[in-house]
């Protein structure tokens, strides 16, 4: 079964086409690791929560937007081998980054439904 990495991250909103196009060049790196599929998204309809919510998750601050991502990968196996090349040689880290990395929230998932 698949194996998700999901990310919640907060982005200025004024760098909206440098979030895509830091998304479009990361992608080429994951898919060359054997992801079989890179999904971003742009938060339009994030409705506050009583007890948490997205923009609490990551401390949206005014001006900001929560973007939500996850690379597709065909099992776990091939997404520590992929993690594992992409940290020898960074490409990742060459990019100019968009968004407050340490207010970013990620995880890897195992797929349980896919329908």
């Amino acid at each position: 079964m698949a194996f998700l990495d999901i990310v919640i991250i907060p982005v200025p909103t004024a760098n909206k086409a440098a979030y895509l196009e830091h998304s479009r060049q990361s992608t080429v790196f994951f898919k060359e690791q054997g992801a079989l599929k890179v999904t971003e998204c742009w938060g339009e309809d994030v409705p506050d929560g009583k007890v948490t919510d997205f923009k609490k998750s990551v401390q949206l601050e005014d001006g900001e937007t929560v973007a939500v991502g996850w690379i597709t990968w065909p099992d776990r196996a091939t997404r520590d081998a992929g993690w594992e090349a992409l940290m020898k040689d960074d490409p990742m880290a060459r990019l100019d980054m968009p968004f407050d990395g340490k207010r970013m929230i990620y995880g890897g998932f195992d797929v349980l439904i896919d329908g």
